[in-house]
């Protein structure tokens, strides 16, 4: 993808969080089923990154529970780490997920994390070259028995939001300039709102993780009426 294009997607998607942030927040009040099936399976010891964490609600509801490890969030969007704010036992960051491959960052002189999340945010990362980019740094931050988990939104699933789809010409992109599987989705919450995502396939989500050198170890879909609408991952190192 060309460096232009991937900048004019990243800036569709950083103008969305900075006018709906704090709509779309409200929106998502309540855990998705495949997150608080992942829950269940977190030991209380083991220290959590969680990128991409909107407003919260998934680090709160692990110290809620008594979680004794570190627990940090890390989000570019100002209006959710404002919802979020930090409680006992919980840390928020603004991060540039994009950054993290290019530069130095505070992030990556913490100590090896136990568990790395990140749901539904890597269908917002434009480009082949910047998401291996970021799981890369993925795989740094891990601790060797660690584990990634990832969820991405599978919106092609769901005749309503297929319904939503807009044409590239809305934002002057070219079709043939974005990567297949790319897709430009309405917002209808408070004001009308444009958001770039990717639709990824299992087989998408596995070859990654082989190029970052980690590899899946367990692929499941959850969430929505159908319960088909998050495609969760879970990765771990080679």
């Amino acid at each position: 993808m060309k460096e232009v294009t991937t900048n004019s997607l990243l800036a569709i998607n950083r103008e969305f969080y900075d006018r709906f942030g704090t709509q779309f927040s409200a929106t998502r009040q309540r855990l998705q089923p495949g997150v608080k099936r992942i829950l269940d399976a977190i030991r209380v010891d083991e220290s959590v990154l969680d990128l991409g964490c909107g407003n919260g609600n998934f680090l709160h509801e692990l110290a809620r529970r008594g979680h004794k490890a570190p627990l940090l969030g890390a989000d570019f969007s100002l209006p959710l780490l404002r919802d979020a704010e930090s409680s006992s036992g919980v840390e928020f960051r603004e991060v540039d997920l994009t950054k993290l491959s290019l530069v130095s960052h505070p992030l990556l002189v913490a100590d090896d994390w136990s568990l790395i999340t990140s749901f539904a945010t890597l269908h917002h990362i434009p480009s082949i070259e910047m998401r291996l980019g970021i799981v890369k740094v993925v795989r740094r931050l891990l601790k060797d028995d660690g584990r990634f988990i990832l969820s991405n939104w599978q919106f092609l699933n769901s005749a309503k939001l297929r319904a939503r789809i807009q044409s590239w010409s809305r934002v002057d992109i070219d079709e043939s300039d974005v990567d297949e599987g790319d897709y430009l989705l309405d917002w209808r919450g408070g004001g009308e709102g444009l958001r770039y995502a990717h639709q990824f396939s299992a087989q998408e989500l596995s070859t990654l993780a082989e190029q970052a050198g980690m590899k899946a170890v367990d692929s499941f879909l959850s969430d929505g009426e159908g319960g088909n609408l998050g495609l969760y991952q879970v990765w771990v190192k080679r």
